[in-house]
């Protein structure tokens, strides 16, 4: 499991790291058939430049670019609610009556049934509300809300949560918008340092 685990995430985060600063001639690799270079799309930072090991960007257009750039921005959120999960488990803090079961891969044989269905629950209502409601469910645009206020894949206020976004300005919105891609990028990467670990049995040796 852990091993089908890290190809999954490895593959998700494969176009992670996109494009350099620097001048680039376009290719079949960093241009759609229209043109649009990809080395110059949001996530195109140092220090890799235009990272894309696996190809997927070859016979790629805009859309598909932006379903790629939406896994990426979705594993590197989920990964790091996984390092702050895992911290903090391993630091002992528990739910009241969940005191003695461990942290790391060693919870999962530990965990009552019980549990587990709250778990999924909760994963379903979390996944269900963690969407652009304007075009749900799950994109099949069935809820007749009218036009989504969304300005990219992602963005999940709906009209409702804001936090002063709107008043940022366009450059101001790109560098948030790298960041959160940049410390996604990094979650992807600890979380999987540390199922390593754990899974060899030696994470005391990184973590006090």
């Amino acid at each position: 499991m852990m091993k089908l685990a890290v190809i999954a995430a490895l593959a998700g985060s494969a176009t992670a790291f996109a494009p350099s600063p620097v001048a680039q001639t376009k290719t079949a690799l960093n241009a759609d058939v229209s043109g649009t270079d990809f080395s110059k799309q949001l996530g195109a930072q140092p220090p890799l430049g235009f990272f894309d090991p696996l190809g997927l960007l070859e016979d790629a257009d805009q859309e598909e670019f932006d379903r790629l750039r939406w896994v990426e921005l979705k594993h590197g959120r989920v990964s790091m609610l996984a390092v702050v999960g895992y911290l903090v488990t391993y630091a002992g803090v528990r739910f009241p009556g969940a005191e003695d079961i461990p942290s790391g891969f060693a919870a999962l044989d530990a965990i009552p049934g019980m549990v587990w269905a709250q778990m999924i629950a909760t994963w379903t209502m979390m996944e269900a509300a963690n969407q652009d409601q304007f075009v749900g469910p799950w994109g099949t645009n069935q809820n007749g809300l009218g036009e989504s206020p969304a300005e990219f894949k992602g963005d999940f206020r709906n009209g409702a949560l804001d936090f002063g976004w709107d008043k940022l300005s366009a450059e101001s919105k790109m560098r948030k918008r790298a960041i959160e891609l940049n410390n996604g990028r990094a979650a992807q990467m600890g979380i999987l340092g540390l199922m390593f670990h754990d899974a060899l049995g030696n994470v005391s040796d990184i973590l006090p």
